[in-house]
């Protein structure tokens, strides 16, 4: 097994826009599919599930293959969120049965251990604020309501030419121009 860094998914290489401008795996496999949410999962993790794929799939992200993966990331959510609900109810602290001295309470360690796997997973789908400042994402078309707009290719190209319009041109001596319409 190579040593060092494990390699980042294609994918999310696209995202980010090839920052180490290194050749991208043209043969890496790519699965398709949009996985189903599996069926031993419980209702904050279901609901986890959903909310994240949501976001997931449009970015191709997400695919069949990856479905244990998610399933893990959602179960240990699910357990981070149950631990935290028992220590709001029962504290971070309890009197030790053995001393009256103070310890920390089961769920704290419970809660700490989820976060631990829950931003590992994290990191693999790109959840985390520095692995989402990497990613480079094509902004979502906004549709037009106005009954009266005219949408244009975004490089309309124009012919013109630089004698003017009644300069007599003969076809084939006028030069192209480009028209950027929108944003950048």
């Amino acid at each position: 097994m190579p040593s060092g860094r494990k390699p980042k998914p294609t994918a999310l290489k696209v995202l980010a826009g090839n920052p180490g401008h290194r050749p991208l795996n043209q043969h890496e496999p790519k699965p398709t599919g949009i996985p189903t949410c599996p069926t031993q999962l419980n209702t904050v993790a279901k609901a986890e599930w959903n909310r994240v794929k949501k976001e997931l799939v449009p970015l191709g992200l997400l695919t069949s293959v990856d479905r244990a993966a998610l399933a893990a990331y959602c179960t240990v959510y699910a357990r981070w969120v149950k631990a935290e609900a028992q220590i709001e109810k029962l504290g971070e602290y309890i009197k030790s049965s053995k001393s009256s001295y103070l310890i920390q309470a089961p769920w704290v360690g419970v809660a700490n251990k989820a976060l631990e796997l829950m931003h590992r997973y994290a990191v693999e789908f790109g959840f985390t604020p520095s692995s989402r400042s990497r990613l480079s994402v094509e902004p979502q078309k906004q549709e037009i309501n106005d009954e009266f707009a005219i949408q244009r290719p975004r490089n309309f190209v124009r012919p013109t030419s630089s004698l003017g319009e009644d300069s007599g041109v003969q076809a084939g001596q006028a030069s192209v121009s480009t028209v950027h319409y929108g944003p950048n």
